[in-house]
């Protein structure tokens, strides 16, 4: 397999994501793409402790395409993949195409996340296709009823777009929110899986 070496453009970074993986643990860092509807993704991925683990899912945004953000975050990433995270790049190519997919965790690399945004990840993960939850209900989930602005910090800060299903979060209001992949990826989406809205651009909310 061809190996393709991504050279940070951003002079100012002086310690970009891949670099406090290797701190941390000398790892060495890949990245597998993939296309989709909605434009190229990126998987980057290490051997973490013998076993193939995800570091962080890269999606094109309305701002910058997943080849940009490697360029720009990632430097001297390698072009590799293996069948756990072949898998994995599959199933989200097939969940963009429109298919119901449910993820595991098995592969996340939770521990590069804070404590409280491993807490909120993992409640999000629990709202399938077709749910809608919102920054303040997950806020209360956690016992934090005040705590609905941090936790659209940690879903805006989520190292795991699709895996980790964020999309599926809005405001109370109804109205969109942010996404890394931008609000007409996000409200696709969310139509894609059934989600209703009404003449103002609104979730409709069962």
């Amino acid at each position: 397999m061809r190996t393709m070496h991504y050279q940070s453009t951003n002079k100012g970074s002086k310690d970009s994501t891949i670099n406090r993986i290797k701190k941390q643990s000398g790892e060495h860092v890949y990245f597998c793409l993939r296309s989709s509807a909605f434009g190229p993704i990126a998987v980057v991925w290490s051997s973490h402790e013998g076993h193939a683990s995800i570091s962080r899912v890269l999606i094109t945004g309305s701002r910058q395409s997943a080849q940009k953000q490697l360029q720009a975050a990632y430097t001297c990433a390698e072009q590799n993949s293996c069948s756990a995270i072949d898998m994995t790049a599959d199933q989200i190519e097939a969940f963009l195409s429109g298919e119901d997919i449910r993820f595991t965790l098995d592969l996340l690399r939770f521990d590069l996340c804070s404590d409280f945004q491993q807490k909120v990840l993992r409640a999000e993960h629990q709202f399938p296709r077709g749910s809608i939850s919102t920054y303040r209900k997950i806020a209360e989930i956690l016992g934090n009823p005040g705590g609905a602005r941090a936790v659209g910090s940690a879903l805006g800060n989520n190292p795991f777009p699709i895996i980790i299903p964020c999309h599926r979060v809005v405001r109370t209001e109804g109205t969109l929110g942010g996404y890394q992949g931008g609000r007409e990826m996000k409200k696709t989406l969310l139509e894609m899986e059934g989600i209703r809205f009404d003449s103002t651009g609104r979730v409709v909310f069962f």
